[in-house]
């Protein structure tokens, strides 16, 4: 059940009766409203929670939200042509940036147009426009809904015509990903305007900018996500083909990271839209010929105690190797011992562990000589490890119990040594514990020659069918 929402205005209503009428301090008064609204089931998210400041010294009365302040004095300069709207919009950023409360409520008070201007105002003056990007960046942030038609032409012309400048093209595409999270329309809208040459190309431009090639990758990435509930079919999968076959994407990717070798955070956000763009089959074998799990193998192998690139990593070999050919080159390339190896390091990280058990469980799909060298390698092993580390977390018992069985599937007699190792108590155990476990853990303990019990999920009755 949703939660019931309110307004600012009458959140501060009630600071201010509490301080009014039942003569509370300040801090107190906030208190006792958040309490009482949260006792209430009130959503608070969207609600800026302090005092409002007074923002005229010959009006005690005059009270409003900073946010709102820097608002009326930007837009005041603004229309006075004043040299203080850079300042301005400096404080209206940093009040912004404080969380989404102050820009949602920036937003109700009309703040788009007014930042939009800003950044139209600026121009060819560059130094304007990024404080004026920075601005409209903070903003948009939680907030896609916000650009219009004038904000995506304002984008797209932006991108292209300071494209050689890293500063403002870093400053525009975090406002492109902005605005395309979860907001499926935008996404579209911005495609077809041409927004996918423009990120892949900016990498290509900017290619030993660490910053943008990041930033770059997020709005690529971002561009294949189906993650707006509001619309029941999104153009994610299109949107990756796109980036693939339309702006080479596979190949810029690829060479981003042979020019970024020891830059860990920019190798980690190429490897997390690799496994974006893995949507077909011969994409992933392109990606091995381009050297894209070479370069993979050995990045794991080199910074295997940098949890944050192991994950990255697990989560682009898994990708991959939804192709049968790519499943035996990682194995061959040592793939499996490195995913055991990283299992083993990072026990405790549930990310890791979940990953992990993933990639292991693709790589064992339909392939006996991969079973073995897993099974050689202690994967069996990691995985049950995996399972108890992590008795709460589904997502990992699920991905445990699906390699356990590709292990067993064309391959009976690995059954014996994983039951020895304990793997029937610990897929009964998540069979009790995770509802969403029931039939990948009743299909492995199936497989493992466990008795099982298995579940009619439907029964006819007498009668005939209705069509």
């Amino acid at each position: 059940m949703d939660k019931r929402r309110i307004t600012q205005d009458t959140f501060d209503a009630v600071v201010g009766e509490n301080i009014e009428e039942f003569d509370m301090e300040a801090s107190e008064a906030l208190k006792e409203a958040i309490e009482q609204f949260e006792s209430q089931g009130v959503d608070l998210s969207n609600i800026v929670k302090a005092i409002p400041k007074i923002s005229s010294e010959e009006s005690t009365k005059d009270q409003t939200h900073e946010v709102l302040q820097a608002l009326e004095s930007l837009k005041s300069a603004v229309a006075l042509s004043s040299a203080s709207v850079q300042k301005d919009l400096k404080f209206f950023t940093e009040q912004c940036s404080l969380g989404f409360a102050q820009r949602y409520l920036a937003a109700q008070k009309g703040a788009y147009p007014t930042i939009l201007a800003c950044c139209q105002r600026a121009g060819e003056r560059k130094e304007e426009l990024a404080v004026a990007l920075e601005a409209l960046s903070a903003l948009t942030d939680g907030q896609p809904d916000l650009l219009d038609s004038d904000g995506r032409e304002f984008l797209i012309g932006t991108l292209d015509t300071h494209k050689m400048d890293p500063t403002l093209t870093c400053l525009c595409i975090r406002v492109v990903r902005h605005c395309c999270l979860k907001h499926e329309n935008n996404r579209q809208d911005l495609v077809k305007a041409g927004v996918l040459a423009l990120l892949a190309g900016s990498i290509t431009h900017h290619i030993e900018h660490d910053e943008v090639v990041r930033e770059a990758c997020g709005g690529l990435r971002v561009m294949t996500f189906d993650d707006d509930v509001r619309v029941p079919f999104g153009n994610a999968h299109e949107h990756a083909k796109m980036i693939v076959l339309e702006h080479n994407g596979l190949k810029v990717i690829v060479e981003a990271a042979e020019a970024h070798p020891e830059k860990t955070s920019v190798l980690s956000e190429l490897c997390a839209t690799l496994s974006r763009l893995a949507v077909r089959n011969e994409f992933c074998q392109d990606i091995v010929d381009m050297g894209g799990l070479k370069f993979m193998m050995t990045l794991m192998a080199d910074s295997l105690d940098c949890q944050e690139l192991v994950k990255q990593v697990l989560g682009a070999l898994k990708a991959i190797a939804g192709n049968d050919d790519v499943k035996d080159a990682c194995v061959n390339a040592g793939g499996a011992e490195l995913i055991v190896m990283a299992m083993n390091r990072h026990a405790a990280n549930v990310q890791v562990s979940e990953q992990g058990c993933a990639s292991l469980c693709v790589l064992a799909l339909r392939k006996p000589n991969n079973c073995k060298v897993i099974m050689d390698c202690g994967g069996a092993l990691a995985a049950l490890q995996a399972m108890k580390n992590h008795p709460d977390e589904v997502n990992v018992q699920k991905q445990a119990c699906m390699l356990l069985r590709n292990l067993v599937a064309r391959t009976r007699d690995y059954s014996q040594p994983i039951l020895e190792m304990g793997a029937e108590a610990l897929i009964s155990r998540a069979l009790a514990a995770h509802r969403d476990c029931g039939d990948v853990g009743r299909a492995a303990l199936r497989d493992l020659g466990c008795q099982v019990e298995l579940r009619e999920l439907w029964t006819g009755k007498k009668g005939s069918l209705s069509h």
